[in-house]
């Protein structure tokens, strides 16, 4: 069965391929800011951090002989994954704009993906040292303490041993938490936030950047997040896994669909996030 081997062999192989490129982009971040920066077709950045990151993942994946569809690889033509039944879906660094200012707001997303759906979720915070992972059906995890490293290879064992689930009881509180994007902020985003704002008068903002802001949500930090600007799959599907498993839901905006995977067009529309328990 699938869900055998997410456990025991393949959710090993993408824990150690998100530590292994945090490694690469943690050298990076240490040159002072030397970053190589070049900008993507679709007007973003792309630093040699980024490329080190999806080498990385590529080398440890690709023994997998699962294939990938990684946002350095985007190019990959609709006609030949569109009848792919599982595959790795991938952001080797997301929040690279946070990454480029230095706030250290960035993550690796990877995901495992069955019949479009995600079933298997890895979101690595390498300068927070924070790892969440989630099996669909099987609830979403915590580890702390997880350093970048060149040199990781944990088992399944040794993951499952250092784990706590999400959300974490010491994270209860009492204003109502909206996260917004540090970077990506519209009209329609403070539109949103107003109206859900009526209901929860009592709120605080949280800016945050790349896919810890669902991060946050499984934890029980914060309670929604609008998202008004373009995404893409990579950005969200690990993410959002980690997310349901541990009781929040995604919706698109402002038709309140599920979020639909390995599209001919790899943009999201917007979306927001609810925090159910």
């Amino acid at each position: 069965m699938i869900e055998r081997q997410i456990r025991e062999y393949l959710l090993p192989y993408a824990f150690n391929a998100a530590v292994q490129a945090g490694a690469e982009i943690m050298k990076v971040a240490r040159q002072n800011g030397k970053h190589a920066v070049k900008v993507k077709s679709d007007n973003t950045p792309l630093t040699i951090a980024d490329r080190r990151a999806h080498d990385k993942i590529k080398e440890v994946l690709g023994t997998t002989r699962i294939p990938i569809l990684s946002e350095e690889g985007r190019e990959l033509n609709y006609d030949e994954r569109k009848n792919w039944d599982i595959f790795w879906l991938v952001d080797p660094l997301d929040g690279t704009i946070e990454f480029l200012k230095g706030n250290n707001e960035f993550t690796v997303n990877i995901a495992l993906m069955r019949d479009n759906e995600c079933i298997g979720a890895i979101v690595y915070v390498p300068y927070l040292e924070k790892l969440y992972f989630a099996e669909q059906g099987c609830g979403a995890m915590l580890l702390e303490g997880i350093e970048p490293s060149e040199n990781a290879n944990y088992t399944d064992q040794e993951i499952r041993l250092r784990a706590k689930s999400l959300p974490l009881d010491c994270n209860r509180h009492d204003k109502f938490c909206i996260a917004v994007s540090r970077t990506h902020q519209t009209a329609e985003t403070a539109n949103y936030v107003e109206e859900i704002s009526r209901e929860h008068p009592n709120f605080e903002i949280i800016e945050q950047g790349s896919s810890y802001k669902f991060c946050l949500m499984a934890e029980g930090k914060v309670d929604y997040y609008p998202r008004t600007t373009v995404t893409y799959e990579w950005d969200t599907a690990a993410a959002e896994l980690i997310l349901v498993e541990a009781g929040g839901v995604v919706r698109s905006l402002p038709d309140h669909k599920p979020l639909r995977y390995n599209k001919r067009d790899l943009r999201n529309p917007w979306f927001e996030c609810h925090r159910l328990r």
